[in-house]
């Protein structure tokens, strides 16, 4: 049997404050951007910086400790899975978007 696996590590910067909403009685889910960044030399010899920003999502007792600990600024590592999903905004319009669903992070020094 052949086995599939989804799995992220990233290590980065919070862009902001986790934001931590209730969705239904007990179920709590948060959420913050992380900016990871990579750097390359261009054609011409330079050093180039290149940012990626990722929308993580955090669910439970996850989003507890994240609502605690992730302040703008803070250098994170975490773990978890890359998830697709579709939604339908405000105004009746379809959207994408792509989210890391962490299961586990920790506050790096």
């Amino acid at each position: 049997m052949k086995t599939n696996l989804n799995k992220v590590e990233l290590i980065g910067f919070a862009g902001m404050n986790a934001e931590v909403k209730e969705i239904k009685k007990g179920v709590k889910v948060a959420n913050f951007r992380l900016a990871t960044s990579d750097g390359y030399k261009n054609k011409a010899g330079e050093w180039v910086n290149s940012t990626t920003w990722h929308n993580i999502v955090l669910w439970n007792d996850s989003a507890e400790k994240a609502a605690a600990e992730v302040k703008k600024g803070s250098r994170i590592s975490l773990t978890g899975k890359i998830s697709y999903r579709n939604y339908e905004n405000k105004a009746g319009e379809k959207r994408n978007t792509v989210e890391i669903v962490a299961n586990s992070f920790e506050i790096l020094a």
